[in-house]
């Protein structure tokens, strides 16, 4: 069957991949063969290699209070948290519809990962009690919707390290359980089967680790022990996806006993995080001071040869956004509505 009656399947195809992907939804509902297109693999590679596929930004952020009090932001006790997406191309910001059952708000700390056109939600604590749960979301930007996947399996796991390869793998590994011990033990789920398989044990216990996929393997960046309570170590381990089995990184990854929670692999072959008022390379190629006017960074995503660090501009103000060029070492600030501005707790980037 043609694709639009009366051209060549391969005429076709060009025009489909040219829709922007917030139409998807509706492109994918005109007839089965567009549905059938779009879903493809394939379609995700052909827009990429056409270089057609606009990079959007998912947060998981705060909503913003808009009453203030002798001039400074009101936020509640306990923020309620939201998807957001921002499109640096075009600077629009816009929020994904709520999960089901969490119209009140995210889970408290969830993990979230880009897999295709899906995003994964996983994790995460109810604002209401603060107990972990295992719940598993899965968020079509073909169809607009929701869909539950299966719970992690094994114990309730809390503050883990999260990656994906972007493809359709998600990768879990460390954080604690219910009773606070530090967790060896690592998870792999498979959006396409929509199913889990066990990965082998961690050498080290990894509590408050960083996940991040960094030359083509899963790292799990730092944490700490069960005994070591917030006293962060300063190595790595990297799940070799080859050989199915962890590698254990012989230098010191971190620079420094801190909190992994900003490190991100920087799309060129490097890994950065945010450390003392700048943005560092791990292997020490490169420091860039924040601007200014920027005093903390909870959260920095990569983005095509860029990073965006998203933070406080000030106190009493909301969060605000700068994007740093790696290859130039400058930075660019982006404008953000105020009711965009909220905390940002994590965030992620599609391709």
């Amino acid at each position: 069957m043609e694709l639009i009656p009366g051209l060549p399947n391969d005429v076709g195809l060009e025009c489909l991949i040219r829709v922007p992907h917030n139409d998807f939804p509706s492109a994918a509902s005109v007839c089965r063969s567009w549905k059938s297109e779009i879903e493809l693999p394939s379609f995700r590679n052909h827009r990429r290699s056409a270089g057609l596929s606009r990079r959007i930004i998912v947060m998981v952020q705060s909503q913003v209070d808009s009453n203030r009090k002798l001039g400074l932001r009101k936020y509640s006790v306990a923020p309620v948290y939201r998807l957001t997406v921002y499109e640096p191309e075009t600077g629009n910001w816009s929020k994904l519809p709520p999960i089901p059952g969490f119209s009140d708000g995210l889970p408290l700390f969830c993990q979230i990962a880009p897999v295709g056109f899906n995003l994964v939600v996983m994790g995460g604590l109810n604002p209401e009690n603060w107990e972990a749960s295992n719940f598993v979301f899965v968020y079509s930007f073909l169809s607009a919707t929701w869909r539950r996947g299966p719970d992690m399996p094994g114990c309730t796991r809390s503050f883990f390290g999260c990656a994906s390869d972007n493809d359709r793998r998600v990768f879990v590994a460390g954080g604690h359980d219910n009773e606070k011990n530090a967790l060896r033990s690592g998870l792999m789920y498979d959006v396409a089967e929509d199913d889990w398989t066990s990965l082998p044990d961690m050498a080290e216990e990894r509590d408050e680790c960083k996940g991040a996929f960094h030359r083509g393997r899963f790292y799990v960046i730092g944490g700490y022990k069960t005994l070591m309570q917030g006293q962060f170590g300063k190595s790595a381990e990297g799940f070799n996806l080859l050989t199915w089995q962890w590698e254990v990184s012989e230098d010191e990854f971190l620079g420094a006993d801190t909190c992994p929670r900003t490190c991100v692999d920087g799309g060129d072959g490097v890994m950065y995080m945010y450390q003392d008022g700048a943005v560092v390379a791990l292997d020490h190629s490169s420091r860039t001071r924040l601007p200014s006017d920027m005093d903390s960074v909870p959260c920095i995503i990569e983005w095509g040869g860029r990073l965006l660090a998203v933070g406080s501009v000030g106190y009493g103000e909301g969060h605000g956004v700068y994007v740093l060029d790696l290859k130039s070492s400058t930075w660019v600030k982006r404008e953000v509505p105020e009711e965009y501005s909220g905390h940002v707790q994590s965030g992620c980037c599609f391709t």
